[in-house]
C-alpha cells in the first residue's frame, strides 16, 4: 500500500513536467514562470511538514494518511479546469492549486517514516524504505507515458482529470486495507514479537485520538525540535536529503521538457523515454535497500551499512554532466539511466530516519527532514529556470544538479560521523527540560 500510494503521490507531483510543454504553448508561459509553477507544490510541502508531522503523532498514520490522499487527488483534478479562466488568471490559479496539492502531501513520507518503523525490524527497514521509495522511480515508468499520451490524444487538462479521480478512489481502499501492526485482523502473536523484539515500534499508534475522557494521551512538544536541529547527525542528514531532492525534482519538473527543448524528442516520446531512467532508478533503490540490510546482516555497523550504498549511488549520479559532451539521443538516456540508477541507490534517507527517529517523535522528525529536504522542491526548479533563461540551454543547469550529488557525498561522510537513534532528554509539561536539582530539593 504504502508503494502504491507512493507511485499516486509521485505521479500527481509530476504531471505539470509532462503536461508542462503543451500548457506553455497555449497559455504563454516563459521558462521562469514554469520555474515558479514547478516551485508552488513545494512552497506548500516544506510549510506543511510540521504540522503535518504533529497531526500525525496526534491522529496516527491511518486517518491523517486517507485524508490527505483524498485532498490532495480533489485539487489535482481541479487544476484540468485552468484554461477556462484564461491567460490571466490561470498563472495564479495553477499556482494556487499547485500549493494547495502540496499541503495536502506534506504528511505523507512522514507517514511512510512511522509506518516502515512500526512495522519492520530494523534489518528489514533499509528494504521496505527503499521499496515504498522507489515507487517515485516506478511512477515515472507507469504514468509517464500514459500522461504522455493522454495529453498528446486528449489535451493535457484531462491528465490531470484522470489522475485525480483515480486518487479519490485511491484514498477509499486506503481506509479499508491499512492497519497498524496490533490492529491487523491477520496478525499472528509471533509475527508481532518477531517485529518488537527486532526493533519495530508496534506500539506507535495505539490510543491515539483522544480519549472517551476526552484527553489528549500523547502530543508533540515542540521543544524537542531545539535538540533535533542542534545534532550534528541529523543536519549532514538534512543536508544531503536536501541535495538528493534536487536531483529527485530536476527529473520530475525539467527532464521532459529537457528531452523535448534541447535534444528534439516530441512530447509522446519524451513521456515514454522519460521512463527508462526511472526504470533504473527504481532497480537502484530497490537495490540500495536490500544491499544496505544485507550488510548489517554481515556485520557491518548500521552507520556503514547506510553510508556505502548512499556514498556510491550519488558518486555514480554525477556522470549526468556528460550528457553535455555527447550529442546522440540514446547516449543521453542512458547517461541519465545511470545517473538515476546511482540516485536510486543512493537514495536511504528514509531508512535513516526510521533508525535515528527519537521513539516520542518519529513524525515530527520525518517532518523535519522532510522538511528541510523539500526545501529542493522550491530551488532547483527556479534555479534551474533562470540558468536556462540566462544561458539558453541546459548544460550550466546539468552542472548543478550534478554539483549537489557531490554535496550530499561530503555531507555524508564528513558531518554524519554515526547513525544512531536520537536520544531526547526530557521535557516537563511547558516543554521545558528539567532543572538539575540539588541533593536537598531532590
Amino acid at each position: 500500500m504504502l508503494f502504491m500510494v507512493t507511485t499516486f503521490n509521485y505521479a500527481d507531483r509530476a504531471i505539470l513536467s509532462i503536461a508542462g510543454t503543451a500548457m506553455k504553448s497555449e497559455l504563454g508561459f516563459d521558462a521562469v514562470t514554469m520555474g515558479f509553477i514547478f516551485s508552488a507544490f513545494s512552497w506548500a510541502y516544506v510549510l506543511g511538514q510540521l504540522p503535518g508531522g504533529w497531526l500525525l503523532d496526534r491522529y496516527g498514520s491511518k486517518r491523517v494518511y486517507a485524508a490527505s490522499i483524498f485532498i490532495w487527488s480533489l485539487f489535482t483534478l481541479l487544476q484540468g479546469g485552468v484554461h477556462f479562466l484564461g491567460v490571466l488568471w490561470a498563472v495564479p490559479a495553477l499556482f494556487m492549486l499547485r500549493f494547495m496539492v502540496g499541503l495536502a502531501e506534506a504528511p505523507s513520507f512522514p507517514a511512510n517514516g512511522r509506518i516502515v518503523a512500526a512495522w519492520f525490524p530494523t534489518t528489514e527497514r533499509g528494504t521496505a524504505s527503499a521499496i515504498f521509495n522507489s515507487a517515485q522511480y516506478f511512477s515515472t515508468v507507469l504514468f509517464a507515458p500514459l500522461m504522455a499520451w493522454i495529453t498528446h490524444a486528449y489535451g493535457w487538462s484531462e491528465t490531470f482529470v484522470v489522475m485525480g479521480a483515480a486518487g479519490l478512489v485511491l484514498s477509499m481502499i486506503w481506509m479499508r486495507t491499512m492497519h497498524s501492526p496490533k490492529d491487523h485482523p491477520r496478525m499472528t502473536s509471533a509475527e508481532l514479537a518477531h517485529i518488537r523484539d527486532g526493533g519495530g515500534l508496534v506500539d506507535m499508534d495505539q490510543g491515539l485520538g483522544g480519549s472517551k475522557s476526552g484527553k489528549v494521551n500523547r502530543g508533540v512538544k515542540l521543544g524537542y525540535l531545539k535538540q533535533l536541529l542542534s545534532n550534528r547527525m541529523l543536519a549532514g542528514v538534512y543536508l544531503g536529503q536536501y541535495c538528493i531532492n534536487t536531483i529527485t525534482y530536476f527529473f520530475l519538473t525539467w527532464f521532459p521538457i529537457y528531452l523535448v527543448q534541447e535534444r528534439g524528442m516530441s512530447i509522446l516520446k519524451a513521456g515514454i523515454v522519460a521512463s527508462l531512467p526511472a526504470i533504473c532508478g527504481f532497480l537502484g533503490g530497490v537495490l540500495g535497500g536490500m544491499i544496505s540490510d544485507r550488510l548489517i546482516k554481515r556485520g557491518f555497523s548500521l552507520t556503514w551499512a547506510r553510508k556505502i550504498p548512499i556514498v556510491a549511488g550519488l558518486l555514480l549520479s554525477t556522470t549526468m554532466i556528460l550528457c553535455n559532451y555527447v550529442d546522440t539521443q540514446w547516449m543521453v538516456v542512458g547517461i541519465m539511466a545511470l545517473a538515476f540508477f546511482g540516485k536510486g541507490v543512493g537514495a536511504l534517507g528514509w531508512a535513516v530516519v526510521a533508525d535515528t527517529s527519537p521513539k516520542e517523535i518519529i513524525g515530527l522528525t520525518g517532518s523535519l527532514f522532510n522538511m528541510f529536504g523539500n526545501i529542493a522542491g522550491i530551488t532547483a526548479p527556479i534555479v534551474i529556470g533562470y540558468i536556462i533563461k540566462e544561458t539558453g540551454s541546459f548544460e550550466w543547469a546539468l552542472v548543478y544538479v550534478g554539483a549537489n550529488a557531490l554535496l550530499a557525498v561530503i555531507s555524508y561522510l564528513v558531518i554524519v560521523k554515526d547513525i544512531k537513534r536520537v536520544e531526547l532528554k526530557p521535557l516537563d509539561d511547558a516543554g521545558q527540560p528539567y532543572k538539575k536539582l540539588s541533593g536537598a530539593e531532590s
